[in-house]
């Protein structure tokens, strides 16, 4: 049986959209948050945000959407996949990474499991023949149900899933940050 908190989300998220589609002006706040925005953020990310998500980490990860990438970039302008680990790490928790893969991989985070990953975990891939940990060249946040954020190189920053062949074909290991 379902929390009855868990239900409140849907019909805040109901109503914000109501009062969207009337043009209104007034804002519709959950917690400190406008429920619009979640609204938008979920569209954005492609899932519902739910009432146990992390709603900062959701509404930053969405802001990022479709920012082209740049090597070694970090703005809004043009950004790498450990430039928007660290961007959304900052803006997010309040935490400094550091600036490439496989430093965050090495200094900033414990192992987790692939079944154990939380919202905000960092993801890290070897794009190379060797599949390893001394290979890691890509990284990415974990945000919900095998989704995942990161800055690709063809398509800029966008969410994608775990479970495709390409990213189960490189995948190295899950990361916690240290706190």
């Amino acid at each position: 049986m379902r929390c009855r908190s868990t239900y409140l989300l849907p019909v805040l998220l109901a109503v914000a959209v109501l009062l969207t589609s009337c043009h209104s002006s007034k804002q519709f706040m959950y917690n400190g948050t406008d429920v619009r925005e979640l609204v938008r953020a979920g569209n954005a990310l492609g899932f519902d945000i739910e009432l146990h998500d992390n709603w900062p980490l959701m509404l930053e990860a969405s802001s990022w959407i479709g920012t082209p990438y740049q090597y070694g970039g970090n703005s809004r302008g043009g950004i790498d996949c450990s430039g928007l680990n660290v961007a959304i790490y900052k803006a997010v928790f309040n935490h400094q990474l550091s600036r490439n893969s496989r430093q965050q991989y090495e200094a900033d985070c414990k192992s987790v499991k692939k079944s154990h990953l939380q919202q905000g975990d960092l993801l890290f891939f070897a794009i190379a023949d060797k599949v390893n940990a001394s290979n890691i060249n890509h990284t990415g946040i974990y945000l919900k149900n095998g989704l995942f954020l990161h800055a690709s190189t063809s398509r800029g920053v966008v969410v994608d899933n775990l479970e495709a062949a390409y990213y189960k074909k490189y995948w190295v290991a899950g990361g916690r940050v240290k706190k």
